[in-house]
């Protein structure tokens, strides 16, 4: 009974937001408030997402979970508790506080998820750069020093980025978006953050938002030094061309380019999930056929033998497959 499914977006007020998410994309966002993220697909406590297409329109991931894991995530999954994935659109038009999320092994013993994520960049402003692991040679014992002397962004490897580029971020890994930057998660289900630094300034309440040292420094990897991004390029194929970003035990997303016109298909005993980068994609046959445009994602269930995509207008999209 499981089709390709879209769903309602969640907007999350954030002090460093904007409203590129409805610039770029035309979602509705809330007025005269900054949004910081949009999400996509989530399975989190409270915020389930909404399905927004078809027969099971207004029942949520939630329910989906509870009534057709198997069919929705496939036999290898028939366990899981979660949906396993949390997928945003962010918008930083300031930077957002220096953090960390803690490691699979360390993350129970500090009340929190492991949390390993990949972002693509959407959007970037000229100049607009990643914070992301340590310089060269840093030390914990300098970290901790800079923290008190409130200069630990010092210690931070800086990238400069552009529309396109890809940063893979394992649990344990240091990082921070700096302003003027739109991006796609993808990310484990988990929504454990751990503050480092946050530059001094108030969050919507008026205060200073809350740091989180003792985790962050049991969290931190203190030899990740000066991670690259991504340096993939698409393949040559006529039809379907690939650019491979993250292969990992977690989840794999490649980014892929199809041509006005052009028909093809998708297989896998896994769920499957598309973001729509930019131009029109029509995603299956029929009744359940569903149009995407930039910045909205589809779920395809694992129980579908094939699913029919064409590419309307010239298309570029994120495909992510579950492991």
């Amino acid at each position: 009974m499981l089709y390709p499914f879209t769903f309602k977006p969640i907007f999350k007020e954030r002090v460093w937001g904007g409203r590129k998410i409805e610039e770029l994309y035309h979602k509705a966002l809330p007025q005269n408030v900054p949004i910081g993220e949009s999400w996509e697909i989530s399975d989190r406590p409270g915020d389930a997402s909404v399905i927004a297409n078809g027969r099971l329109a207004g029942k949520d991931l939630r329910w989906l979970m509870e009534h057709h894991a198997e069919e929705l995530l496939g036999a290898r999954h028939t366990s899981a508790e979660k949906f396993p994935l949390l997928v945003k659109i962010l918008d930083a038009q300031e930077k957002l506080s220096l953090q960390v999320h803690p490691p699979a092994r360390k993350a129970v013993a500090l009340g929190g998820e492991a949390k390993t994520e990949m972002w693509y960049i959407a959007e970037a402003a000229p100049g607009a750069e990643l914070f992301v692991g340590l310089k060269h040679g840093v030390t914990r014992m300098e970290f901790e020093k800079r923290i008190v002397e409130g200069t630990v962004a010092e210690c931070f490897h800086r990238v400069t980025v552009q529309a396109g580029d890809v940063m893979f971020l394992p649990s344990g890994r240091v990082h921070a978006l700096g302003a003027g930057i739109v991006i796609f998660e993808i990310q484990q289900n988990s929504d454990t953050t751990y503050r480092v630094f946050d530059w001094n300034r108030v969050g919507l309440d008026g205060k200073p938002r809350e740091l989180h040292i003792p985790q962050s420094l049991a969290s931190i990897d203190f030899k990740d030094f000066e991670p690259r991004l991504i340096q993939s390029r698409y393949s040559r194929n006529a039809v379907l061309k690939v650019r491979y970003l993250v292969d990992d035990p977690l989840f794999r997303v490649d980014a892929c380019q199809v041509k006005r016109g052009q028909r093809f298909h998708l297989r896998s005993d896994a769920m499957q999930i598309l973001g729509l980068l930019r131009g029109r994609l029509a995603v299956g046959e029929g009744e359940a056929k569903l149009l995407l445009n930039a910045g909205e994602f589809a779920l395809l269930p694992a129980c579908l033998d094939r699913v029919t995509l064409t590419a309307e207008t010239q298309v570029e999209f994120l495909h992510v497959q579950n492991r």
